[in-house]
């Protein structure tokens, strides 16, 4: 979509014909209209221009732009562009995007000589979401410079903000190398599990309770069970989006720290074989991915995170937890991202719980306050830090209480650092993947 409309120079020049028609009336009044003629020559020379700058010149457009970025990782965007004839002396370009991208530079002005043209603007994720690249604004004057003709060219792209990926495929490189050379999939696929893999030779070490005493009596020689775990398991992470799950802990939200440990979990999950499944909720539904499969599936998984945004609304426990029971057909193990700040809040989560542990595994993942508990520890100087050292004690005791409720309960819990709640929730769903077999 092109417009165009007069440059100064063309504003400045038109307007002097006024004060020299002045001038004119004064000294010559005959001569008065020379003023206005100077000003209808420049609107003359101002159409002459916009056509010169206008004739034959078609503009194409081609972009490279990213289709994710990663909070902390920079990335960039460029526009090639490709005049059918000779391009302007000077073109000013200029990237408009949505508040979740810092664009920089914010406008800059491109050589005609270059073939093509390129326009590179540095992306800077400003938090996570959906950002958005609208449109590429450009500009350039006539042969004269008398009038600016603009071209909006529409980008109209979403680039998803999510958490950094990179360092996620990092950490779940580190993790499936940290053993051994075979890596962790070797290492799961044989040990403590539920399926049935071979009969061997007793060997010091092996666990003497899968001793098989008839095959041992038949071959006259210790023979044991060895067993694997079960594959294709189904694994759900479960997110809170509501209003504490946004409120920040050590410098970033709850919610994005979940989101980074989800996933790790998807990753490892999926590359183990398992089914994952994301769910999330606040005060109704949010997301709900059905069940995926195997690793290519993992982008999709990102997309959909990345779509997850804060929000200021109370989590509705019963009626996500319902509509989560509702939508799973297997027996699944449920891994849940929430937070609460008392144990009323924490009483309706308690309450649906328990329903899901009727038929599934449920592991809690607990968000650790170290600021409660440095505020709790702190030697008070002052009344208002005995009273702040009272209430985190408060907070804290209340939240040890849930805890305890959910451990009676059944639930597993992940009690970890922030900075290491991703290495916990993997470590909690390793074992657990090692320790039971759930069937499909």
């Amino acid at each position: 979509m092109k417009s165009f409309y007069p440059s100064r120079r063309a504003v400045i020049a038109a307007t002097l014909g006024i004060p020299l028609s002045l001038l004119l009336a004064l000294a010559a009044p005959g001569l008065w209209t020379t003023g206005v003629v100077w000003s209808v020559l420049i609107l003359v020379l101002v159409g002459v221009d916009l056509g010169l700058g206008l004739w034959g010149r078609k503009l194409s457009v081609e972009s490279v732009v990213p289709d994710v970025l990663g909070v902390g990782r920079n990335d960039s965007a460029s526009f090639a562009l490709s005049f059918r004839r000779a391009p302007p002396a000077e073109t000013e370009a200029e990237l408009e995007g949505n508040d979740r991208l810092a664009i920089a530079p914010r406008r800059q002005l491109l050589a005609g000589q270059s073939r093509p043209m390129t326009a590179a603007f540095a992306l800077k994720p400003l938090r996570r979401g959906e950002g958005r690249l609208e449109r590429l604004w450009l500009r350039w004057t006539g042969p004269m410079g008398l009038v600016w003709i603009q071209h909006v060219h529409p980008v109209a792209r979403a680039v998803p903000v999510i958490p950094d990926v990179e360092s996620v495929r990092e950490q779940a490189v580190r993790l499936f190398e940290r053993n051994n050379d075979a890596g962790l999939q070797v290492r799961l696929d044989r040990g403590r599990g539920s399926e049935f893999h071979a009969l061997r030779e007793f060997q010091p070490g092996l666990d003497p309770h899968q001793m098989d005493w008839k095959t041992s009596a038949r071959h006259n020689k210790l023979i044991v069970k060895e067993f694997r775990v079960e594959q294709n398991q189904h694994i759900v992470a479960v997110l809170d989006t509501g209003r504490l799950m946004s409120e920040p802990l050590a410098g970033q939200p709850r919610l994005d720290r979940a989101i980074q440990a989800v996933l790790l979990l998807a990753f490892v999950g999926l590359k183990l074989g398992d089914r994952f499944r994301l769910f999330a909720f606040d005060s109704r539904p949010r997301l709900r991915s059905g069940s995926v499969f195997g690793v290519r599936a993992f982008p999709a998984l990102q997309r959909l995170a990345a779509k997850l945004d804060y929000s200021a609304e109370e989590t509705n426990f019963t009626l996500g937890l319902t509509q989560l029971a509702g939508d799973i057909e297997h027996r699944s193990v449920i891994i849940l991202f929430s937070d609460f700040s008392d144990t009323t809040s924490a009483e309706l989560m308690l309450e649906n719980v328990t329903q899901l542990l009727k038929r599934h595994i449920v592991l809690f993942v607990v968000f650790r306050d170290e600021e409660l508990e440095s505020m709790r520890r702190a030697k008070p100087e002052s009344a208002r830090d005995a009273s702040s050292a009272v209430i985190a004690d408060m907070l804290l005791k209340e939240r040890d209480l849930v805890m305890a409720r959910l451990r009676q309960l059944g639930v597993e819990i992940v009690d970890a650092p922030v900075d290491r709640l991703s290495n916990g929730v993997i470590s909690a769903y390793l074992a657990l993947k090692q320790r039971i077999g759930l069937q499909p």
